[in-house]
């Protein structure tokens, strides 16, 4: 056991002290922080205006189209063919047509816009918005019904949802935090797993498991190894979760600084509109509406049990690494070149890509059959349980699940231990799956 250790300590203390380390460490938080605050900047610096002329010959919908930053409409006279030849030379991004019909249900398929280059997709969201509300209106006329009263009689049902003891509950929040949950242990499982069969790589062809293997026996060596990665895994998380924390308080601070909590509220709202409109242009809704999301928000994230969502994270994100890093340190010891794992990696990927995969099928039915079979099976079930546990899962199932990933990590580490002490001194041959079969097979 201190040579597992001393293997542990080596591999952990070697790899937190590289740059590399530091580096991403470091700007792990940063790059993701960039990537949403890349949004609203490149949104500020895109101020390119694009002029749209629009020909109606219905004459009901020119004055309809409104105007924003980047979007300007122009209604123009005459035809179709001329304005298109001189569209250019106004500097028109594109020419709007809406031709004259007897049935306003005809222009639902007769609307065409013109313009030099592909146009995007809030232009195109924008117009579609406008011309639909515009013909449900006339609609509306001619039907002699009066929208107003129309507006009273609407009905928008929202469904509640709400646990046994009578605490709010959000399927979109739950779905979004497990599948996030599950797609970090698949991205996690990846990177350090191959990190492992690197390492092992190196010292393989490097010869210095050679002398290495003179004072601790290779399974010792393995699982050091294994260890000693994980626990350099989640350190980083765990540094990741800080520096993101604190990040987020520092930017918080800076921009909500001096303001009262309602200002906060109003700050975040006209955020969230800004965003709602580049998504749904023209369907931004009332303070009061959003008031109540943030509302209703806040309360949602009350109900979920986050302390469990983590303590189950750190499991099964230690569970399904030490399961698959055993099979990648054993495909590591068998091969010279990291051109010769592709063959061995791919049975090893696919009970991952399912799990992945099938996530989607689980949040629709979390307590399903596949839910349940995919959440207890050892190799699917770090990612598939991630995605269950925030809607809420037996507590058998969830010691179910835990008992087997560990009976699957003993299982495959014995297995993995076969090839990796055979493999690991074996150098210049292409070793087959009949060849692995074999090591299998050897008795000590």
């Amino acid at each position: 056991m201190d040579k597992v250790f001393l293997v542990i300590q080596r591999e952990y203390l070697t790899r937190v002290r590289k740059k590399s380390f530091l580096i991403m460490t470091i700007l792990g938080p940063l790059l993701m922080g960039a990537v949403f605050l890349s949004v609203l900047l490149l949104d500020k610096v895109d101020t390119e205006e694009k002029r749209i002329a629009v020909i109606d010959e219905t004459k009901i919908f020119c004055d309809k189209f409104k105007d924003n930053e980047r979007i300007k409409f122009t209604c123009i006279d005459g035809d179709l063919s001329s304005a298109r030849k001189s569209g250019k030379e106004k500097e028109y991004f594109g020419i709007l047509y809406i031709p004259a019909t007897n049935k306003l249900s005809l222009l639902e398929k007769a609307v065409v816009l013109y313009s030099e280059s592909q146009p995007g997709f809030e232009l195109v969201s924008k117009i579609k918005f406008t011309i639909e509300k515009e013909i449900n209106t006339q609609k509306y006329l001619e039907a002699g019904i009066d929208e107003a009263e129309l507006a009273k009689i609407r009905t928008d049902v929202e469904i509640r949802t709400r646990d046994m003891e009578d605490k709010e509950t959000s399927t979109p929040l739950t779905s979004g935090l497990g599948f996030a949950g599950g797609l970090l242990i698949y991205l996690f499982i990846f990177i350090y797993g191959a990190m492992v069969m690197r390492g092992v790589m190196e010292e393989k062809t490097n010869r210095i498991v050679e002398v290495i293997i003179s004072s601790v026996k290779p399974f010792q060596l393995m699982m050091g190894k294994i260890i000693g990665v994980a626990l350099v895994g989640l350190t980083q998380f765990m540094l990741w979760v800080v520096l993101t924390t604190m990040i987020y308080a520092g930017v918080s601070s800076y921009v909500f600084k001096g303001k009262s909590d309602s200002e906060k509220v109003e700050s975040m709202m006209q955020m969230n509109s800004s965003m709602s409109d580049k998504l749904n242009p023209g369907a931004s809704g009332n303070d009061a509406v959003m008031t109540n999301k943030f509302d209703k928000l806040s309360t949602m994230i009350d109900s979920v049990n986050f302390p469990l969502i983590i303590g189950m994270f750190v499991f099964f994100f230690l569970g399904g690494y030490l399961l698959y890093s055993a099979l990648f340190a054993a495909v590591g010891a068998a091969v010279d070149s990291e051109t010769d794992t592709q063959q061995f990696m791919f049975p090893i990927t696919i009970p991952l890509i399912i799990a992945y995969v099938a996530s989607v099928s689980v949040m629709n039915n979390p307590q399903g059959n596949v839910a349940f079979w995919f959440s207890v099976i050892p190799f699917t079930s770090p990612i598939v349980m991630m995605v269950r546990i925030p809607f809420g899962v037996p507590v058998w199932h969830i010691v179910l699940s835990m008992v087997f990933l560990v009976g699957g990590f003993i299982f495959t580490t014995w297995l993995a231990s076969k090839i990796y002490r055979t493999g690991i001194l074996m150098y210049g041959k292409k070793v087959s799956y009949r060849e692995l079969w074999k090591w299998l097979r050897y008795r000590n």
